[in-house]
């Protein structure tokens, strides 16, 4: 009797094509992966910078209006601070430049509306601006707090 044929078997293996489409597929992946952590990097930035930014004007607008009448209405129309008065870090003082606009509200010489700006760029070059507005009245609240109910 014969010998039973071996059945010459080829492995199961993947073709060339289908090597190529799961190399494509992977970088795909890869690739929108990278795009989508930079958008979220820039998003970071941009909501640390706001956030810096709104502690800036918070503590500017704040110290405005601990000031008498007679201190705010000689504040100068424009003002830009340098940093290095207002932040122990560096990196803050080189970073935003912080403006704060003093004009007479609607006319009047008794009311000024004081503006707050903060500027800066964001790591990838695009500017960012934030602004805060108060107003400030001759005899007004916060006049009064510092004239005749601070001891």
């Amino acid at each position: 009797m014969p010998a039973p044929a071996r059945s010459l078997r080829r492995a199961d293996g993947f073709t060339i094509i289908e090597v190529a489409m799961a190399s494509f597929i992977l970088a795909f992946g890869i690739a929108t992966s990278i795009i989508v952590m930079q958008s979220g990097f820039k998003q970071i930035d941009v909501a640390r910078g706001t956030t810096l930014a709104s502690q800036i004007i918070q503590s500017e607008i704040e110290r405005t209006r601990l000031m008498s009448w007679t201190m705010v209405n000689a504040l100068p129309a424009t003002h830009t601070f340098d940093g290095t008065e207002y932040f122990s870090d560096s990196v803050a003082a080189e970073k935003y430049e912080v403006t704060r606009l003093v004009a007479n509200d609607g006319g009047r010489a008794d009311v000024k509306n004081i503006t707050v700006r903060v500027r800066w760029q964001t790591y990838d070059g695009r500017w960012q601006q934030r602004s805060f507005s108060a107003i400030y009245a001759h005899n007004g609240l916060y006049d009064y707090y510092y004239t005749l109910a601070r001891p």
